[in-house]
């Protein structure tokens, strides 16, 4: 073991040096060495992800649960590495797939390893040519919309992923497996529950105006532009990525989750999630049309998708507010979501007609 090995930033505290090392030494993964240097990425608020570069100057990017990781995060962890390894070779744009490890004892967690997507998140960054021409904008939406309508066209069975998810019943399991996600909250003594009212009525609005058709296919999860990596050069996507809520469902639920972060001048005026500056004057109609043309799918019930995917979205952020009131989470960033969390429960209200 070479003596820089024990000087490398470890996140402090996140990563082993002297049993990854090892571990990357004896693995199948590209590049010759030892890892050189490390630096912490930004990006995500619940993994953490760093930059290695070997000795060759090979990069590679390290995916591990957070800091304080909840009993499914190995799990996960091996999902989205299960499904990127199985999404090689499609037209999908995702990071390559390099390799995994699933002994806890290297670093404490699971984690996988992938490669670098040359780009940018619009969450966070806003470059030329994008800042000053919309059409850009415009045609990253687009090219997002492609990125998701490419997943439905990937033959889950084919890749391996039959046994990703469990399509049985998978509609009518959604409502009764988010209630019960933001119930199991309680079990934290400082939150007290959504401020804002109508959230268990849009449940049973949910459960009584269930689709009748199901479309199972391989879905992302969480298609927003925080999740996304756009190209510099080109206005498209280079990468989707986060894949961590991936599993085996319906991808109207995918276009639903990206139309409730884009923005829309009818919305609440709440802590919306959407980013009006990136959205290129495409509506949400638009990125429905664009989706039925690309997929060839039914886009019936779509208002019944937004609400759910508004549901969903907002019982999950909640969670990171409830964390963080136990110090589990950044309490700021626990703050920013569980504002985000009221604007969606509000919206989920407005289009159920739960909430006038």
């Amino acid at each position: 073991m070479n003596s820089f090995s024990s000087n490398l930033y470890d996140g402090n505290g996140l990563l082993n040096w002297p049993a990854l090392q090892e571990w990357i030494l004896n693995a199948d993964l590209p590049g010759k060495g030892e890892i050189k240097s490390c630096e912490q990425l930004s990006g995500g608020t619940q993994n953490n992800l760093f930059l290695l570069t070997r000795a060759d100057d090979t990069e590679m990017v390290l995916r591990r649960p957070p800091r304080h990781p909840r009993p499914h995060n190995d799990r996960t962890m091996m999902r989205e590495a299960q499904v990127l390894a199985a999404l090689s070779g499609s037209d999908v744009p995702h990071p390559a797939f390099y390799s995994a490890c699933d002994d806890p004892s290297v670093i404490g967690v699971c984690f996988y390893l992938m490669a670098p997507i040359k780009g940018f998140n619009p969450f966070s960054e806003n470059p030329e040519p994008y800042a000053s021409n919309a059409e850009w904008y415009k045609e990253l939406g687009l090219s997002i919309v492609d990125g998701i309508a490419a997943l439905t066209r990937v033959d889950h069975v084919a890749v391996g992923l039959e046994d990703f998810g469990k399509p049985e019943r998978w509609i009518e399991r959604q409502v009764e497996r988010w209630r019960s996600q933001l119930e199991g909250y309680s079990s934290f003594d400082a939150y007290n529950g959504p401020e804002v009212g109508g959230v268990a009525e849009v449940g049973e609005w949910l459960e009584e105006n269930q689709p009748i058709d199901f479309i199972p296919r391989i879905i992302h999860g969480d298609v927003h532009h925080a999740n996304v990596i756009a190209s510099y050069e080109h206005p498209k996507l280079a990468a989707l990525v986060d894949w961590e809520l991936s599993t085996i469902g319906d991808p109207r639920l995918d276009l639903a989750w990206l139309l409730i972060s884009w923005f829309d001048a009818s919305d609440p005026d709440r802590s919306s999630p959407a980013f009006e500056q990136v959205h290129g004057g495409l509506t949400r109609n638009d990125l429905i049309s664009h989706w039925a043309e690309q997929t060839g799918l039914s886009v019936a019930d779509m208002d019944w998708w937004f609400v759910l995917a508004a549901y969903k979205l907002g019982i999950l952020l909640e969670g990171t507010w409830a964390r963080s009131l136990e110090g589990q989470a950044n309490q700021d960033v626990g703050l920013v979501l569980h504002l985000q969390a009221n604007w969606l429960f509000t919206v989920a209200g407005k289009y159920s007609g739960v909430l006038q």
